[in-house]
């Protein structure tokens, strides 16, 4: 059994796409962080730089508890445990890890900041605005351009596209339009079509909330003073 501490953003989305792709056995368990649950005592034990999601692994090396913090890092950890959605040989592995981390090290900083200046920024900065949005784009295009030349970002399907899919899903708010990129409009829409991640995303979605809801008490949690305060 696998304790999945997360909350409905694309990050969170990530994991619980790759447990239900993997048909693992899960137990929710909701990470605030607009209330600041990530700043809980426990979680940080689990995840020392509280930002969600993070896991324990009940049947981990060794058959004790494992926990771990960093998308990326579970996923990883998720395919070394089920030898699915990263290939064995070292070729092909390694082109499924340089695409995740063309996600943690791109898309999501940059597709990030681009939500931030556009939907969550207290007041309108239009150079962050332009920078990110148009460096969204060219990212954009660098998936578009890999995605005419395979099915997926890989080749096969694998936890770089699991990566990089929640990221896009907000793309109108990013500034995009999928139809500028008709290679990543029919990848986008082939990963759309699955059950499992139709399921890994119905996960906690009910609690989602509009940039236009968040309150001056939870913009500080999130990106003010609660935030940047050491623990």
């Amino acid at each position: 059994m696998i304790d999945l501490y997360t909350w409905p953003t694309p990050n969170g989305f990530k994991v619980s796409i790759m447990l239900e792709e993997c048909g693992l056995d899960y137990t929710v368990f909701p990470v605030d962080i607009g209330r600041g649950d990530q700043f809980d005592p426990d979680f940080l034990k689990i995840s020392p730089n509280n930002k969600m999601p993070a896991i324990v692994d009940h049947g981990g090396p060794g058959g004790q508890p494992y926990p771990l913090f960093e998308s990326g890092a579970i996923l990883l950890y998720l395919a070394e445990k089920t030898g699915r959605f990263m290939a064995r040989e070292t070729a092909a592995r390694y082109l499924v890890i340089q695409w995740l981390m063309f996600q943690m090290g791109g898309v999501g900083p940059m597709f990030g900041q681009a939500h931030h200046f556009r939907q969550y920024a207290p007041e309108p900065i239009d150079y962050a605005v332009q920078r990110y949005t148009k460096e969204t784009g060219r990212l954009y295009g660098v998936m578009d351009r890999r995605l005419g030349e395979c099915e997926f970002l890989a080749g096969d399907y694998s936890i770089a596209d699991m990566a990089c899919f929640p990221w896009t899903r907000s793309y109108e708010r990013q500034g995009q339009d999928l139809d500028d990129f008709p290679n990543v409009r029919r990848w986008f829409d082939a990963i759309d079509a699955r059950p499992a991640v139709q399921r890994g995303l119905a996960v906690l979605a009910d609690r989602r909330r509009d940039p236009s809801e968040i309150d001056d008490k939870q913009r500080s949690i999130l990106f003010g003073a609660e935030q940047y305060k050491r623990r």
